[in-house]
């Protein structure tokens, strides 16, 4: 999938703590608020261990605060299936919504209970709610499946004695702003942050992004100046505190660095409301991959190269978009995968020239190229892998000419990744490829024209969301990153024609290993010879018709 924001090519360099990571890799076992459910769920012990090293790196005196993700809704009564914040699963294995986890530095006495490091604040058990929208684990069972230190009903968490004023910094993640007050509900997330926004006095002011940008002064101000001042150029653009704020202000007319110095030396006292730290330090510890993780990540992977093979076997040009789109998401439900990690983007011809196409549907995918850019969700765990091929069977020369130029700059992209390499270095060896081959195809004059026809970076990393956190510095053993160079001709490019409608990415699913890198999405046919040689067998759905509807 290609990067939504384009984070491989800016993403801010916003890693500002080391996390020691647990080499603990307890069993996987079943975590269920019913009968039947799968059993190869993250155990309890791995979620307390990545709790116990986020703790650990929390300053002295300060408390942790994250809340469930909000119930979103997609028209009148219904709503979207509820998808947990993955910081939250992370850290506890909750899939609920209306909760909140707190997390102390320093043990505390809550609810009458001593030394307490965790307090989990959970939707209650209610049966007439459970009979309609299924089973909860309530309070027992978050402290019995989940192993929490404290679990209360969310009620709880207005009237719980947390001594909000004692503790010298308050962390938090970003806070949402557009969650529904559930007017039946004294407990509902909207509640829960309003609860916190009034114990901890967190100013109506506070802006998490000035003090984003107040830390990457404080971090990048000289070293990397050229790069920062775009960047708070642009934080300001959309960010009216930032624009407004004169320590900002003071730093971007700074021309030299000695003056970039001064300014710096005097940044206003950090405030001890803090909604960036505790973001990097997320990111840092999510992006390294323990082996229990890697096993869901791995089986979400196989699951999503096999719908790769088996698409490709039952491709024909009379087949409909979001007919492939579906061939895909059977075998994704068919091996146990309960989502996509994001929506499968199926685009044939001009459509595959869209670099986040998701509408699939074209009556008739015909013989262009299509561009199937598909991941299966499996446990939380998101793939994202990405084949093009040709509904005929069979390459046209351009097309052909294309994929390979493409698969070239994959190669070396991939040949770039080993741990010590900055993360861009992916993007750098594939860009190199495809400038060097436009320029020979005469697709292009200079170098820099490459841009029109290959406008998104390379690589993101790849866990919990398709689009993990991690820290965008050089790469650790244990990062799972994608490489995913592309090319993309739409009707009306300045060339010749025959190029027109061609678009093709080829992306995989990169291990970060101790000594370089490993495939995880390898069994995706990959070579031209490789995807032809797939395409003329027969598919299990050769011979499946449906009656006409009349």
């Amino acid at each position: 999938m290609n990067v939504r924001r384009l984070v491989a090519a800016t993403h801010w360099p916003v890693a500002l703590l080391a996390l020691a990571i647990s080499a603990a890799a307890p069993a996987q076992a079943q975590r269920q608020a019913g009968p039947g459910r799968p059993t190869d769920f993250l155990d309890p012990g791995f979620h307390r261990a990545r709790r116990e090293a986020l703790r650990q790196q929390m300053p002295a005196g300060s408390v942790a605060v994250l809340f469930a993700a909000p119930v979103r809704n997609r028209a009148n009564d219904v709503d979207f299936i509820y998808h947990q914040s993955p910081d939250l699963y992370y850290l506890t294995g909750y899939d609920e919504p209306q909760a909140v986890l707190v997390l102390f530095k320093e043990s505390q006495s809550i609810g009458g209970q001593a030394g307490v490091t965790e307090a989990m604040f959970v939707q209650p058990r209610n049966p007439k709610a459970e009979s309609w929208t299924g089973r909860r684990l309530g309070t027992e069972g978050a402290k019995q499946q989940l192993k929490l230190q404290y679990v209360a009903d969310n009620k709880e968490f207005a009237t719980a004695a947390i001594p909000w004023s004692s503790f010298s910094q308050v962390l938090f993640t970003e806070l949402p702003t557009d969650v529904r007050d559930d007017p039946r509900d004294p407990a509902d997330l909207y509640n829960l942050i309003a609860t916190f926004r009034q114990k901890s006095s967190i100013p109506a002011d506070y802006s998490p992004d000035l003090a984003q940008a107040h830390q990457l002064i404080q971090k990048y101000g000289v070293q990397a100046a050229s790069n920062l001042r775009p960047m708070l150029t642009n934080m300001a653009s959309s960010q009216p505190q930032v624009a407004a704020d004169a320590y900002v202000q003071a730093y971007l007319k700074a021309e030299t660095d000695d003056a970039r110095q001064k300014v710096m030396a005097t940044r206003p006292a950090p405030s001890r409301y803090d909604g960036t730290t505790l973001n990097a330090a997320l990111d840092e510890l999510r992006a390294v991959k323990t082996p229990e993780e890697l096993k869901l990540l791995r089986r979400a992977i196989r699951i999503s190269t096999v719908g790769q093979q088996e698409v490709m076997k039952a491709l024909r040009p009379d087949m409909a978009e979001n007919e492939v789109q579906a061939l895909h998401e059977y075998v994704y439900r068919r091996y146990g995968a309960e989502f996509e990690g994001y929506p499968s983007i199926v685009g044939a011809g001009a459509n595959g020239c869209i670099l986040h196409y998701e509408t699939n549907d074209k009556p008739r995918i015909g013989n262009d190229l299509i561009l199937m850019d598909c991941g299966a969700e499996y446990h939380g765990y998101s793939a994202d892998v990405t084949r093009t091929a040709p509904p005929s069977g069979k390459f046209s020369p351009e097309q052909k000419q294309i994929y390979e130029l493409v698969l070239a700059a994959q190669d070396a992209g991939i040949a770039a990744c080993k741990p010590g390499a900055e993360f861009q270095a992916p993007d750098k060896a594939a860009r190199k490829v495809v400038e060097d081959g436009l320029l020979k195809l005469g697709l292009i004059k200079t170098a820099a024209e490459a841009r029109q026809y290959f406008p998104h970076g390379t690589s993101h990393y790849l866990g919990l969301d398709v689009h993990d956190r991690g820290s965008y510095g050089p790469l650790k053993a244990g990062n799972v990153i994608t490489v995913e160079p592309g090319i993309y001709i739409p009707e009306g490019s300045p060339c010749d024609k025959k190029w027109w409608n061609i678009g093709v990415r080829i992306e995989d699913d990169i291990l970060i290993t101790p000594s370089g890198w490993e495939n995880l999405s390898k069994d995706a046919p990959r070579t031209v010879a490789e995807v032809e040689s797939l395409m003329a067998k027969p598919s299990p759905i050769d011979n499946y018709k449906l009656p006409e509807l009349k």
